[in-house]
C-alpha cells in the first residue's frame, strides 16, 4: 500500500489543520494506522494512532485534548484534525501502517511510510 499524507501548511499559534493520509494501491481496510511527527533535533515522536475499524484511538499525551484522529475506509483516508495548534508542534508529520495488526505507538510496529507533511506554527 502506498500512503500521501497532505494537508500541513503554516498556521498561527491557536489554529487548526486537518492533515490527511490516502492509501493507494489496495483497501486500507485491516490496517492499523498512525501519525508521528519528526522536529529538527528531535527524536520521531507518536502522535496518535487508530485500529482498521476506528473503535480504536490512542494520543500522546502532548496531543490530547487537542488532536483527533480518525478515519474513513470508504475513501481510504485517515485524518488527523489538529486544532489549538502551539509552536511546539511545528514538525514534519508522517503518517504510517501496518495489516493486521493493533494500533500502536511504536513506529517499528509499521511497515508502509508516507511522505510527511510540514506543519509550522508560528507564535
Amino acid at each position: 500500500v502506498q500512503l500521501q499524507a497532505s494537508g500541513g501548511g503554516l498556521v498561527q499559534a491557536g489554529g487548526s489543520l486537518r492533515l490527511s493520509c490516502a492509501a493507494s494501491g489496495r483497501t486500507f481496510t485491516g490496517y492499523a494506522t498512525g501519525w508521528f511527527c519528526l522536529a529538527p533535533g528531535k527524536e520521531r515522536e507518536f502522535v496518535a494512532a487508530i485500529n482498521w475499524s476506528g473503535s480504536s484511538t490512542y494520543y500522546a499525551d502532548s496531543v490530547k485534548g487537542r488532536f483527533t484522529i480518525s478515519r474513513d475506509n470508504a475513501k481510504n483516508t485517515v485524518y488527523l484534525q489538529m486544532n489549538s495548534l502551539k509552536p511546539e508542534d511545528t514538525a514534519v508529520y508522517y503518517c504510517a501502517a501496518v495489516a493486521d495488526h493493533m494500533a500502536s505507538p511504536s513506529p517499528y510496529d509499521y511497515d508502509y511510510w508516507g511522505q510527511g507533511t510540514q506543519v509550522t506554527v508560528s507564535s
